[in-house]
């Protein structure tokens, strides 16, 4: 049993992919000085002081399906260009301890109910916790994005959850089975991925029933951060955007998951989604993904927008994006850790809107820009560190 009650759990639902690997080893880098916090919003010059969990307080462990061991993950991450030469082997002892607190993903079967399923999930993360005398723990979904579910009569109240999972009912997505895992641990839930998550109402009354904090969903990693910062522009200059289309290109794990037309869907919308909250009105034009296996970790997207000005006068604006997902995504899973655990420190229940800077889909909140999002979190973050 550690002695230092004050250190933090992160528990991560696909703890051996490109994203939490990058985390770890990036956790890692950072305690060793071999890095610095380029990418982590909380930990930029003159950002407030929330009294979050530090870095060295963070312990990690997770769920996966897959076997390969981190400190391999980590030397795939970098032949694939995400990791820097030489860093597995200089933060090693760190990606062995957490690949230690890595269980094997317990999936509904023949043998067992959606209900054993969210059992296990809980007993592992209190194991986690006890073994190391963690003051609390938050648990992140970074797993593949899953199809969008058939609504159940079951995902309304909490009641008719309850019963449906006691009589061996399958009425729960992946995603919602780590989300009442984390609620029943007692955890804050920050859901990174598109998938369902907390946003079952019937999740959500648990939440409030419990006191838990959540947040999610669908991390604002590349395009869709931009059209969040560019539609509040062209709002503000008046300018009418008429189309808004977009093709993005995707490796890696991420990119074969959404070439199914199903788990698709829903990265889809959450990403359309924030043009016609910044600029008031619908947009013509569509979002593409398409799945190109040789770019690994990387992603482009190809946009193409027109508008209209004085005298409507037709103009059009087009850019590229092209970055490492995995690289882009890391830093703001540990910001969205550490926030949650303080404001689960802080007593703060429910959704944490204010921290949809983070999300495509922002739970808790209809605001989508990024600035607006921006010193909404900022304030958040000083009432965090209030009172220390």
């Amino acid at each position: 049993m550690s002695d230092q009650p004050s250190r933090t759990g992160i528990w991560l639902a696909g703890a051996r992919g490109s994203v939490a690997t990058t985390v770890i080893a990036g956790t890692a880098a950072l305690r060793a000085g071999l890095a610095g916090p380029e990418g982590c919003v909380t930990e930029q010059p003159g950002f407030p002081d929330a009294g979050l969990p530090a870095v060295s307080e963070l312990v990690f462990g997770g769920h996966d399906v897959a076997c390969t061991p981190l400190p391999k993950r980590a030397e795939q991450l970098v032949a694939a260009g995400v990791l820097p030469h030489g860093l597995p082997a200089a933060v090693h002892d760190g990606l062995t301890a957490a690949d230690a607190e890595i269980r094997p993903a317990p999936l509904p079967d023949a043998d067992r109910s959606q209900l054993d399923a969210v059992e296990a999930i809980r007993a592992d993360i209190d194991a986690f916790r006890a073994r190391h005398g963690l003051a609390r723990v938050v648990v992140v979904n970074v797993s593949s994005t899953e199809p969008v579910p058939t609504a159940h009569p079951a995902h309304g109240s909490a009641a008719a959850l309850r019963a449906a999972l006691a009589a061996g009912e399958d009425v729960l997505p992946p995603s919602s089975q780590y989300a009442l895992a984390a609620l029943t641990a007692g955890c804050a839930h920050v859901d990174f991925t598109p998938s369902t998550g907390m946003r079952i109402p019937a999740l959500r009354e648990l939440a409030e029933e419990a006191g838990l904090p959540y947040a999610g969903n669908d991390g604002k990693t590349g395009e869709t951060l931009l059209k969040a910062t560019l539609g509040p522009l062209f709002a503000a200059r008046g300018l009418r955007v008429r189309t808004w289309s977009g093709t993005n290109l995707l490796g890696g794990g991420d990119g074969e998951t959404l070439a199914d037309p199903a788990a698709m869907a829903s990265k889809a919308a959450s990403k359309q989604r924030v043009l016609a909250e910044t600029l008031g009105h619908p947009v013509e034009g569509e979002v593409h993904i398409d799945y190109v296996p040789s770019l690994g970790d990387w992603k482009t997207a190809w946009d193409h927008v027109t508008f209209e000005g004085f005298l409507g006068v037709r103009m059009n604006l087009q850019f590229t994006w092209a970055g490492c997902d995995s690289a882009l995504a890391a830093p703001l899973v540990l910001d969205l850790a550490r926030l949650a655990a303080r404001a689960h420190e802080r007593g703060i229940s429910g959704a944490l809107g204010e921290l949809a800077f983070f999300f495509k889909d922002p739970v808790g909140t209809d605001e989508h820009a990024v600035m607006t999002q921006y010193e909404t979190l900022r304030a958040f973050a000083a009432r965090l560190g209030g009172g220390r």
